[in-house]
C-alpha cells in the first residue's frame, strides 16, 4: 500500500501511536544473533514483520545499522555476535585521498541486502508505513576519516571535510533513492555526529548536505525523518528546520519539551525515552513511569510524537518495550495501569 506521507505525518501526532526506532531487538524474537541479523535480508524482513505484529507502532522501522554505508566505501568493520557492527580506523587521511575516493554503487557491501529487506517488509506489512534507515552525510564522513579527526578537521582542514562530504552525499542520495524505488515510504536519517559541532560549523558541514539529500528524494510518497542525538542540538533548531525534513527525531541527551518549544509546530517532533537507561537497563515499572512523565510533559505540543531517544539496542528487554507501548496506550485512553 502506498501512502500519502504528508497526510500521514499530519495525522501522526493526533493518533497517539508511538514511533520508536525499534528494529534490532527483533533478533531476540527470532532467536538469532545480531551478526546473522545484519548479514541476512530474510532474517531482517522477518524481524521487521514480527515487530509489526507485536506492537502498534505508527510505522515499521528497518535496521539502523550505521556501519553499512561506511563498509560500502571500504571501511574495515568490527563484527560481534550480539552487537551492532562498528567501523574500525580510518579510510581517508587527507583531501587528496578524499578526492580520489570512489563513490560505491548502491548494492556494494551489505547495502543490497538492507534494501532487499526493506522491499520485502513493505510487501508484507500493509497496515502502516515502512521506514528505512540511513546515516547522515557528516556522520558518514566521520566514519571515513575517523570521528575525532572529522570534528578537528572542520577547523583545521575544511577542504578535506568538504571533499569527503561531496562523496558521502552523492552516495546517500543514490542509497535513499534505492530505498524509494524499493517501495519504502521514507527514511530515518541519523546525523548524530553533527550534534557535536558548534551551530556555526553544523550549518557549514552538515545542514546543506542534508538538505541536498532531502530535496533529491522527498515528496508526498517518500519522507525524510531527521534524527540527531547530539548534546548541542538545542542550539541548532533553526538550522534543522531549514533542512526541509518532514519530521524530526531527537535523542535523550536533550530536553524534548525544550526542543518542542523551539521547533515550529507544523512538523512532528519525536522522542525521547532513553534506549539505555529505560529500554535496556530499566524495569517495566520504570519504563511506564518515564513514558507517562514524558507524555504529560510534552502533550501540550500538538506535534509531539512519543519515541525512543535513539535506535533501541539489540539487548533491550522486551518486557520494557511492551511497557513502553502499554503506557502509550493507557495515556491515549486517558487512564493509567
Amino acid at each position: 500500500m502506498k501512502y500519502n506521507m504528508n497526510e500521514w505525518l499530519t495525522t501522526l501526532p493526533a493518533s497517539k501511536k508511538p514511533l520508536p526506532l525499534l528494529s534490532f531487538p527483533s533478533a531476540q524474537l527470532l532467536g538469532v544473533s545480531v551478526y546473522d541479523f545484519t548479514h541476512n535480508a530474510a532474517l531482517q524482513t522477518e524481524g521487521i514483520i514480527r515487530v509489526a505484529e507485536r506492537t502498534d507502532a505508527a510505522a515499521a522501522v528497518c535496521m539502523m545499522d550505521l556501519s553499512v554505508e561506511a563498509e560500502a566505501f571500504g571501511c574495515e568493520i568490527k563484527d560481534a555476535e550480539n552487537e551492532v557492527p562498528t567501523v574500525i580506523g580510518s579510510l581517508i587521511t587527507d583531501e587528496d585521498e578524499a578526492e580520489a575516493l570512489t563513490v560505491p554503487a548502491v548494492g556494494d557491501g551489505r547495502t543490497g541486502l538492507y534494501i532487499e529487506a526493506a522491499r520485502n517488509a513493505k510487501a508484507a506489512i500493509t497496515d502502516r508505513p515502512v521506514l528505512a534507515g540511513i546515516i547522515g552525510p557528516f556522520s558518514l564522513a566521520g566514519r571515513l576519516m575517523d570521528v575525532s579527526e572529522a570534528l578537528v578537521n572542520c577547523i583545521a582542514d575544511e577542504d578535506f571535510v568538504h571533499a569527503a562530504l561531496r562523496k558521502t552525499t552523492a552516495f546517500l542520495k543514490a542509497y535513499a533513492q534505492a530505498y524509494k524505488d524499493a517501495g519504502a515510504d521514507g527514511i530515518v536519517m541519523a546525523e548524530p555526529l553533527a550534534g557535536l559541532l558548534s551551530p556555526i560549523l553544523e550549518t557549514e558541514f552538515s545542514a546543506p548536505y542534508v538538505k541536498e539529500i532531502v530535496e533529491a528524494v522527498q515528496d508526498e510518497s517518500f519522507v525524510v525523518v531527521y534524527h540527531n542525538c547530539g548534546p548541542n542540538t538545542p542550539l541548532m533548531t533553526n538550522s534543522f528546520y531549514q533542512n526541509g525534513a518532514a519530521a524530526y527525531h531527537f535523542g535523550d541527551a536533550v530536553d524534548l519539551k525544550n526542543m518542542l518549544e523551539q521547533m515550529p509546530a507544523d512538523r512532528p517532533v519525536c522522542g525521547n525515552i532513553s534506549p539505555v537507561d529505560h529500554f535496556a537497563k530499566g524495569t517495566p515499572e520504570e519504563m511506564y513511569a518515564a513514558v507517562t512523565e514524558l507524555i504529560q510533559k510534552c502533550s501540550e505540543h500538538p506535534n509531539f510524537v512519543l519515541s525512543s531517544g535513539c535506535d533501541i539496542p539489540p539487548a533491550a528487554k522486551w518486557e520494557n518495550i511492551d511497557a513502553f507501548f502499554g503506557a502509550a496506550r493507557d495515556a491515549a485512553k486517558g487512564g493509567t495501569a
